[in-house]
């Protein structure tokens, strides 16, 4: 297996070469023409009302791993003061800094690995933001919480929403979908060897990247041990994955698909 820095090498590699996979297509051109709207925003009825319930407006907001920055683009439209997105793929910052132009708002890219955040970035926001599909690219989720909790000021308000470790156990393209094929508790990463695309249903050979599964406790655990006390934890029915991924809703044995947690940095 490879190192911490090594997987985290692969990965950006992957995350680069995958990024042309999301342009020029139906989304990105339906994207472009929405951020134009001030009040754009991409993200669901789940994240939303955590967002609102925290409170939004007038807050300083970092995205740790921001992607193509249409989710820290949406911040915006629920008031954020300013917004700082953070990726360590050039590619996808592009098309983020593309989007940006688009937009009547001006969010800032900033290109970083997680693990090696710029000094500028520490204690400076009142929020950081971590969507669905980060922590799985993360080989140590006790260390990603440090760096992430240096990002906020005393008071600040880590927000997650990503899917649940527990939909890691199953197989979506197996013969039988609904039997588990791996352990909840495997600490070795699955090693993937195709193209990472998340809409549509798109299989092609790509760079190889590593996948981690880290339990519900240990991410828990992580951010206590960060110093981030846990103000809110909610686990869902619903799927905020890939298409792929929605045969596993509305069953009657339901699986918790996804979850939401708050935690708020301790004051000293």
């Amino acid at each position: 297996m490879p190192s911490a820095l090594q997987a985290i090498a692969s990965n950006k590699d992957a995350w680069n070469a995958s990024a042309k996979l999301h342009k020029d297509t139906d989304t990105w051109r339906a994207l472009m023409e929405a951020v134009t709207n001030p009040g754009f925003s991409c993200l669901d009825t789940t994240l939303t009302a955590v967002l609102q319930d925290i409170g939004v407006a007038g807050k300083d907001i970092v995205q740790l791993c921001c992607n193509n920055g249409r989710e820290s683009l949406s911040l915006f439209g629920l008031g954020a003061r300013s917004v700082v997105g953070v990726d360590q793929s050039v590619e996808f910052l592009a098309q983020a800094r593309e989007l940006a132009g688009a937009s009547p708002h001006e969010p800032v890219f900033i290109e970083s690995d997680v693990h090696q955040l710029p000094e500028r970035l520490q204690a400076g926001f009142d929020i950081a933001l971590v969507t669905i599909g980060v922590l799985g690219w993360m080989p140590d989720v006790a260390l990603f919480m440090r760096h992430v909790a240096s990002t906020l000021r005393p008071g600040g308000t880590l927000v997650v929403y990503e899917t649940h470790p527990f939909l890691e156990m199953f197989d979506p393209r197996a013969t039988n979908p609904m039997l588990p094929a791996s352990s909840y508790f495997q600490r070795e990463p699955f090693v993937l060897q195709e193209s990472i695309v998340y809409e549509g249903a798109q299989h092609l050979k790509g760079p190889t990247s590593y996948w981690y599964v880290h339990t519900l406790g240990s991410v828990i655990s992580a951010a206590v041990a960060a110093h981030l006390q846990i103000g809110h934890l909610q686990e869902y029915p619903h799927s905020n994955r890939e298409e792929l991924y929605d045969q596993y809703q509305h069953q009657a044995a339901q699986l918790p698909l996804c979850f939401t947690m708050t935690a708020t940095k301790r004051v000293p």
